[in-house]
C-alpha cells in the first residue's frame, strides 16, 4: 500500500485492492501517515492541527497523541532549517562499531 498501484504485480494490486475493501481503517492510516510525512517534507506545520484531529480516530491514534503532548517540539521540527540527521547518524555508526569489537 506504499508504493504507486501502477508499480505493483497484478497480484500485488489484487492484494491492495482487497485489503482497502476489506480494512478501510488501515487506508485512513496509511493516508494519516501520508499527510505527515508531506509536512515534514514540505516544512509546513500549517495542518499539524487538522491531522492531529483526524488522526487521533484513527490506527495511528497513539502516535497522534504523542506528538500532541509534545506539539511545540513537532512545530519547531518542521519549521526549523536545522537538523541533527548527521550527528545521529555518526552516533549510529560509532555504536555499531563498538558492538562489533
Amino acid at each position: 500500500m506504499t508504493t504507486a498501484r501502477i508499480d505493483l504485480a497484478k497480484s500485488e494490486a489484487i492484494l491492495v485492492a482487497a485489503i482497502k475493501v476489506n480494512v478501510p481503517e488501515l487506508v485512513v492510516a496509511r493516508t494519516a501517515t501520508g499527510e505527515f510525512q508531506s509536512m515534514i517534507c514540505s516544512k509546513s506545520a500549517r495542518k499539524l492541527d487538522e491531522w492531529l484531529e483526524s488522526a487521533r480516530s484513527s490506527l495511528v491514534g497513539s502516535f497522534a497523541s504523542c506528538v500532541s503532548k509534545d506539539l511545540d517540539a513537532i512545530r519547531n521540527a518542521f519549521i526549523s532549517p536545522w537538523s541533527n540527521g548527521l550527528t545521529e547518524g555518526q552516533i549510529t555508526r560509532l555504536k555499531l562499531i563498538k558492538r562489533q569489537m
